[in-house]
């Protein structure tokens, strides 16, 4: 299945975001370029092992390669903070409880994704990870009609969609009572 996944990654097109064949483009800025530099750097030197990627591209910007990391262990800084770059971190598991006390485990929570076709496990294992969205079968989850947020350290609250605009909005209980008119 990793070598499926790696396949795939390998197909990705970097470059600029104008250019319709563009998959990936850039990282929003150089400290986000350090943070996915140093994030791989911590996991290889804690036994990860790059399948593919893993290095800044040489040309102007702040492209890097689209990575795949097997070995991810609760040691690692990618295993621990939103990593907001081109990495994919494998983490093996045998059970669901396993994977969802894994994912649960963190003190963020943007996103979660995962694949199922099992329709049960889907509803189970979408309603017990603690996230503020959650994507099954899918990597794209967002659009100006859903409501965009996280939990925990990933945010309060919600933007985008109708659920968004009451971010915006003070509301205000009066009460009448005893009045003749």
């Amino acid at each position: 299945m990793i070598e499926a996944f790696t396949k795939a990654v390998l197909k990705l097109k970097v470059g600029d975001g104008f250019d319709a064949d563009t998959t990936q483009g850039p990282l929003i800025n150089e400290r986000a370029m350090d943070k996915v530099i140093r994030l791989v750097k911590d996991a290889t030197s804690k036994g990860g092992k790059v399948v593919t990627g893993g290095q800044k591209i040489n040309r102007s910007g702040n492209f890097y390669e689209p990575t795949v990391i097997t070995g991810v262990n609760p040691n690692m800084d990618l295993y621990t903070e939103e990593i907001f770059g081109p990495i994919a971190s494998i983490v093996k598991f045998k059970t669901e409880e396993e994977v969802l006390a894994m994912a649960n485990s963190t003190s963020v929570g943007l996103a979660g994704y995962f694949y199922s076709q099992d329709l049960s496990q889907v509803w189970r294992v979408a309603e017990k990870l603690e996230t503020g969205m959650v994507g099954v079968n899918e990597g794209l989850i967002s659009s100006v009609e859903v409501p965009f947020g996280g939990v925990k350290e990933s945010g309060m609250g919600r933007e985008g969609s109708k659920h968004g605009i009451e971010e915006f909005l003070e509301i205000k209980y009066i009460c009448f009572g005893n009045i003749d008119a």
